[in-house]
């Protein structure tokens, strides 16, 4: 083996168990955290209790807006989801129905224009979608 090869291998190693202690009594602690000790002599004071008890409010909040988050949440969203996706289809199936966009009736309360747009040829908006903003040719 190469010097530098020893080298890469010894850094990476030391620093695996450098990191190791810390990473693993991080993890123990999250999982060994719901206990909180008693308080005793000279801790056993107003200031340590009214401490301990809002550690105590905050995990059971943060409990209870983990499940909410997970048990309504979430199945809201793809309920929603789902509802969307069939709203949108029935709406296509709809839209297939219809007569094409040159044979059907345009009323006067249709497509009212007072005055130009100031873009293009003044007859379409910015936002203009030729499959469903249809204008006969010639009209004002």
């Amino acid at each position: 083996m190469s010097q530098g090869r020893v080298f890469e291998r010894a850094s990476a190693s030391s620093i695996r168990h450098a990191l190791r202690p810390f990473s693993r009594n991080a993890v123990q602690r999250r999982f060994v955290s719901d206990e909180f000790p008693k308080l005793t002599g000279a801790a056993d004071n107003a200031f340590n209790r009214e401490r301990m008890a809002v550690k105590k409010h905050a995990g059971e909040s943060a409990e209870l807006w983990r499940r909410l988050s997970i048990y309504v949440a979430i199945p809201a969203l793809i309920l929603a989801s789902i509802n969307g996706k069939i709203l949108w289809d029935e709406h296509w199936e709809h839209w297939a129905t219809l007569p094409p966009l040159e044979e059907r009736v345009e009323y006067d309360y249709q497509n009212i224009r007072t005055k130009k747009f100031p873009w293009g040829d003044g007859d379409k908006f910015a936002a203009r979608r030729p499959t469903s903003d249809f204008r006969r040719a010639g009209l004002a």
